[in-house]
């Protein structure tokens, strides 16, 4: 949901309705005044700003903020959370092994993305050793999500991974030893091509103690995002959603386009490299994915990556969040 798609608007929409609203902190200060200038102070700036307008919208609801560890200023935007008291991190593109330490002494959780069982006792298992705590929270991303995948684009084209189903139930066992270690249950979030109350239902019968949903929340009226950004989703079909490379050196999922089009073509030319990603190389990354994003973001469809999940398609209106969060329950409470 970033850059810009999911700020303090949507965030405080979704937690004024009793779910966890989530800010991505990704570029988060691209519309401020030195963003070119001064990126990092930007980005920290804005991120204080949302969060501080997000709790003042949404009153006790909780917020939560998206960051990715692959950022390079990434523990200067946790110590600003931090500061800000952000109810909880979640963090994912990589693993967030050090983050523990980052909030120590606050009240601020932290919830790792992990896309395997693996993933989640080796993260457990290190803040078990360094820290003596373990994830306040896990979301298991499975790969029909959208944006950046923790899945190589071998098994993604080929069809060659568990499904979320498999993943979620494979988490919750590799977690189990930790939560008898530590007397507590670890809530387990299902993430990842979740569409619909039914979907919802599905997964916590499973046993998942809830579901993350970012793509069907772009078409709300209170997404930070442009209304062309929106309507991408809204026009979509099938076919259109379509898997991409992403300089961070992940396969990412989104809306086939213009821009995507091109970059079929052949690298897109770097004109300005923002040092934002620990692993991107501007002399050989096929196109600067933080400017891609803000042009989408800021409504050039033509210039801009549109990530989006699997199931964008199915997408045929924009409605508010209270309508949306009110259909979800409903329908998920009927299959439960």
């Amino acid at each position: 949901m970033g850059v810009g798609v999911s700020l303090s608007s949507l965030a405080s929409a979704v937690a004024r309705e009793g779910a966890i609203g989530v800010i991505s902190g990704v570029q988060i200060g691209y519309d401020e005044p030195d963003f070119l200038s001064n990126n990092n102070e930007a980005n920290v700036r804005a991120l204080k700003k949302h969060i501080k307008r997000a709790k003042e919208l949404c009153g006790d609801g909780i917020l939560g903020v998206n960051l990715l560890t692959a950022m390079k200023n990434y523990k200067e935007m946790v110590a600003a959370a931090v500061e800000m008291k952000i109810d909880l991190i979640i963090s994912g593109a990589g693993l967030p092994l050090d983050l523990p330490t980052l909030v120590e002494g606050s009240q601020t959780k932290i919830v790792p993305i992990v896309s395997s069982g693996k993933a989640a006792a080796l993260i457990s298992k290190v803040w078990d050793k360094k820290y003596k705590r373990i994830p306040d929270m896990v979301i298991v991303e499975g790969p029909e999500a959208g944006g950046h995948l923790g899945f190589s684009k071998e098994e993604l084209a080929k069809n060659e991974f568990k499904p979320l189903e498999e993943l979620v139930t494979e988490v919750i066992e590799a977690m189990k030893p930790f939560e008898e270690k530590y007397k507590k249950q670890v809530p387990i979030i299902a993430a990842g091509g979740i569409y619909s109350g039914e979907d919802i239902a599905k997964f916590i019968k499973l046993g998942a103690s809830g579901v993350q949903m970012a793509t069907r929340f772009v078409a709300t009226e209170e997404c930070d995002a442009h209304i062309n950004f929106k309507n991408s989703y809204v026009d979509a079909k099938k076919e259109d959603i379509r898997l991409v490379q992403s300089p961070v050196g992940m396969p990412g999922r989104a809306v086939d386009n213009e821009f995507t089009k091109k970059l079929d073509k052949g690298n897109i030319p770097v004109k300005r490299c923002y040092d934002c990603l620990i692993p991107c190389n501007p002399a050989t990354t096929p196109y600067c994915i933080s400017q891609a994003l803000i042009q989408s973001v800021t409504g050039d469809m033509e210039n801009g990556l549109v990530f989006a999940g699997t199931n964008a398609y199915k997408i045929d209106k924009i409605t508010t969040v209270k309508d949306l969060i009110n259909e979800l329950c409903e329908e998920a409470n009927s299959y439960l």
